[in-house]
């Protein structure tokens, strides 16, 4: 049998992925107490590059934010965001009118498509103690038949979240078919909507001292597994360090021994979509005049304008998690 390590690679920022997936990034911040305000205290600010605050070396990043950590209104276009929140809070809100809290395991799944302005902010909403952020976003493009469909916004609930508990391992199915249990609904209009491109989004803890059997998957597709935390792990033919990723064969099972640390993994895997891909920052089309044409569309339009007061947009401090919709219907989770 041959070799199922394809390539490895160093973990950047962001993560490099495969057709069908643009991009993977991995936040993984210490935030302070909160300042009763949802931000840290201004004095813990004052050397730092606020606006453009990405710097590796630091516990905690502001990001684009001034005065709570995140990512102010942007826009949208071509494709979808996947946000993981494993740890801490991520406060939503769009030009839709829809808006969200989610965090501690939750997952939000938003199509773009057409255009959408969206504020994703972390509020540190514990003022007595710290405010850890574990959060991936994983962008996922559409392909070129549904680059113009409607915006879709749709939470999955980590109530609701298959969870499978192996001997050594704890397998999070957020997207796609593990073994023989399936994911909730991805969005309507997405590539992982079809089961026949075998989209697989898995979040993988295996204990320390043991080992673990990636399943195979149905068909040749585009598949990366990225080592994330541990110490380290052993295939047949070597040993890898935590921050690699590795791009398989989706054809092979592979055994993984585990290091003595507990390892953590996020799985990425789909059948490439196979077009041209034009991006530049938030718009992702398939040529550089829809790039332009996206661009001029977004200054006259602003895809719908910004229905909230400010462009940090976070919720109230007292507020559980919960999602409303464009069409106003109100979820609170608690």
């Amino acid at each position: 049998m041959s070799n199922p390590i394809l390539q490895t690679f160093p973990l950047g920022f962001p993560w490099q992925t495969q057709d069908p997936f643009l991009f993977c990034v991995y936040h993984l911040d210490h935030y302070p107490k909160g300042n009763g305000k949802m931000g840290p205290d201004p004095s813990l600010l004052e050397d730092r590059s606020l606006g453009n605050d990405f710097n590796p070396g630091a516990k905690w990043r502001m990001y684009h934010g001034q005065t709570i950590p995140g990512f102010p209104y942007h826009p949208h276009r071509g494709f979808e965001t996947i946000t993981i929140v494993n740890k801490g809070y991520c406060d939503h809100s769009d030009s839709l009118g829809a808006a969200g809290r989610f965090g501690e395991g939750d997952v939000q799944w938003m199509t773009a498509g057409r255009g959408v302005q969206h504020s994703e902010m972390f509020p540190l909403l514990h003022d007595d103690s710290d405010n850890p952020l574990e959060l991936f976003q994983i962008w996922l493009n559409l392909p070129k038949s549904s680059k113009f469909v409607e915006p879709h916004f749709k939470m999955l609930w980590h109530e609701d979240i298959p969870v499978i508990e192996e001997e050594n391992a704890k397998i999070k199915v957020i997207a796609g078919n593990y073994k023989d249990t399936p994911a909730n609904e991805p969005a309507p209009d997405s590539w992982a909507a079809n089961d026949e491109n075998e989209v697989a989004i898995w979040n993988i803890h295996v204990e320390a001292n043991s080992e673990y059997t990636l399943p195979k998957a149905n068909s040749n597709v585009n598949r990366t597994l990225y080592f994330y935390k541990g110490s380290e792990i052993f295939f047949e033919d070597g040993k890898i360090i935590p921050n690699f990723g590795v791009d398989l064969d989706s054809s092979q099972e592979v055994r993984i021994k585990i290091g003595d640390k507990k390892a953590h993994f996020l799985l990425l895997q789909g059948k490439p979509i196979e077009e041209p891909v034009a991006k530049y920052g938030p718009f992702v089309m398939n040529t550089e005049q829809e790039i332009q044409k996206a661009m001029e569309e977004y200054r006259l339009t602003q895809f719908g304008g910004w229905p909230w007061p400010y462009p940090d947009n976070v919720h109230d401090k007292e507020k559980g998690r919960f999602a409303l919709y464009p069409d106003g219907k109100l979820v609170e989770k608690g």
